[in-house]
């Protein structure tokens, strides 16, 4: 059934100033009770990913509302007790390329990923991988608060990733005790933030996430990286500087840090990916972001492809379908569809 958006009708859930631009709202109070399940898989997988809902009850009764600070999506979701899965079949279709990063702010969450159990009590943090299976069950109603990071962002190897995903990070102290009410404020206001600002204080909270990351990896974030993660520090710093420029490639970045070519790679392989691919996801990201970012019509899919170093058009719709399960096109009607829809009915 298509997706419908209509405002959460408690008043808890409406800003005391003017609705952010970027924000929506979804309620399955806008639709007849015995679609409200229905209503609500299709919200989760238009908004976050695709997952299998279930209940004890033939009704649901659930809320979100989502932003975007810069990188950030930040959702804040509150529902009936159930039990969430994101299985296999939804990750082949390509839609999961975040790490979610979950603040439980009421209730509590039973979490299973990559082999492990936790339970996430209020004030605790998760992080989820969406690129594997996870489980989550809430025994009661509860209220979650999801940043969705772009993996490319947070800057993790896939193993490292395999070790933070269903632990329990307590804010009892240190740098989770300054991360958690961090998170809980930004979801609580985000809307109040201009863009510009809001853009600054997601690469701030994206920087303390990989700080909480590094901690919880019984990595000293206050030390020094060893030459190596310097290096690639900085040929990481150089290839961002340089994305849109199409002569950007392993002989000119070798270059310009003086080292091998072989040497170049062995660093990308050692976080699990590969120096063209990190190069092209973080290419792919960008035009998402300025295609989303774009009035229709005001610019084609070739010209912000060849802005972010993609010479070739028919390269640039096969790398963003497989990464994305879609055409560039396709991704952009629904893009636009939906934001239309939530202009219509706010």
């Amino acid at each position: 059934m298509p997706t419908v958006i209509g405002s959460f009708e408690e008043r808890r859930w409406c800003p005391a100033a003017p609705a952010s631009p970027r924000a929506r709202m979804l309620s399955t109070r806008s639709v007849p009770p015995r679609e409200s399940l229905d209503f609500w898989h299709d919200a989760v997988l238009a908004t976050l990913v695709g997952m299998d809902i279930t209940t004890e009850g033939r009704t649901y009764d659930a809320a979100m509302r989502t932003d975007h600070l810069g990188d950030l999506q930040i959702t804040t979701v509150e529902c009936d007790p159930g039990r969430v899965h994101r299985a296999p079949r939804f990750i082949a279709r390509g839609d999961g390329r975040d790490v979610f990063v979950a603040l439980q702010s009421t209730g509590r969450a039973q979490v299973e990923q990559d082999g492990r159990t936790t339970e996430l009590r209020a004030g605790d943090i998760g992080f989820f991988e969406t690129v594997r299976p996870f489980r989550t069950t809430f025994p009661e109603r509860f209220q979650l608060k999801i940043f969705a990071v772009p993996r490319v962002l947070i800057e993790r190897s896939e193993a490292d990733l395999r070790r933070l995903t269903a632990r329990a990070v307590r804010p009892s102290s240190g740098l989770p005790a300054l991360l958690a009410p961090l998170l809980e404020r930004l979801a609580d206001t985000s809307e109040v933030y201009a863009t510009p600002v809001a853009e600054r204080m997601a690469e701030g909270v994206i920087d303390l996430i990989a700080a909480v990351a590094a901690d919880q990896l019984d990595e000293d974030p206050a030390e020094l990286p060893g030459a190596d993660r310097v290096l690639l520090l900085r040929v990481k710093t150089f290839i961002r500087w340089h994305l849109s420029d199409p002569g950007l490639n392993p002989q000119v970045i070798a270059r310009a840090h003086s080292i091998s070519v072989r040497h170049l790679h062995r660093m990308f392989e050692a976080e699990d990916t590969t120096l063209c691919q990190w190069i092209r996801e973080l290419r792919l990201h960008e035009c998402r972001k300025e295609l989303a970012a774009q009035a229709p019509g005001s610019v084609s899919l070739g010209q912000v492809a060849r802005r972010w170093g993609f010479t070739c058009p028919a390269r640039f719709s096969k790398a963003f379908r497989s990464s994305f399960g879609q055409s560039p096109t396709e991704w952009l009607d629904r893009e636009r569809t939906s934001r239309a829809a939530g202009d219509a009915l706010c």
